[in-house]
């Protein structure tokens, strides 16, 4: 089982939370897979640096892995809503070139290259003004702050499924993760 519980989703949210409270600027390196968590995490940062062989996208529909709040609607403020659905929803694979046209990623470079393009964009912000870096950042976080606050994370769950953790659902789709297989989902719908 991957999650039974929510228990699992407060190391994530307090990295998460830690990620907006810095004031610094975050930037994300992804070279390989950044599934589920993973995605969380670079597009929660401030920038994303990329290499050719990335790939993006959500699994939380697919194994029964709720996530939700303020942590699911960010991503329609990097991609749009339409784009944020289609990738919470249908638990597609993107490549590190679709992301970028999506904005999802600043930058895609090589594997060789990736760790020198990041280099590069931290020396560029080394450049600025930390003060004014840091009040832009805060700036951006502020103006999302009424939606975080409105979508308490593991709230909603408990609206739309109380039952949830105990129904088996969690568990069949975890199940099917580790077993490689497709979940069956009929005895929920």
């Amino acid at each position: 089982m991957l999650h039974s519980s929510p228990v699992w989703a407060i190391t994530t949210t307090r990295l998460e939370k830690a990620f907006r409270d810095c004031l610094k600027p975050v930037i994300a390196r992804v070279d390989g897979y950044a599934i589920g968590g993973g995605h969380h995490m670079a597009y929660l940062c401030d920038f994303t640096i990329a290499s050719d062989r990335s790939v993006f996208g959500q699994n939380g529909p697919r194994v029964a892995s709720p996530a939700e709040g303020w942590l699911v609607s960010h991503l329609w403020t990097v991609v749009g809503m339409k784009r944020a659905k289609e990738i919470w929803m249908l638990c597609r694979r993107y490549d590190a070139q679709q992301a970028l046209s999506w904005g999802l990623v600043n930058a895609v470079v090589s594997p060789e290259e990736l760790d020198a393009e990041v280099r590069r964009w931290c020396e560029e912000l080394l450049m600025l003004s930390p003060t004014v870096l840091k009040l832009v950042k805060k700036s951006f976080d502020d103006s999302l702050a009424p939606v975080r606050e409105a979508q308490d994370r593991f709230k909603i769950i408990s609206q739309v499924n109380p039952g949830f953790w105990a129904s088996g659902e969690q568990n069949e789709g975890a199940s099917a993760f580790l077993e490689k297989r497709a979940p069956d989902f009929s005895a929920w719908r």
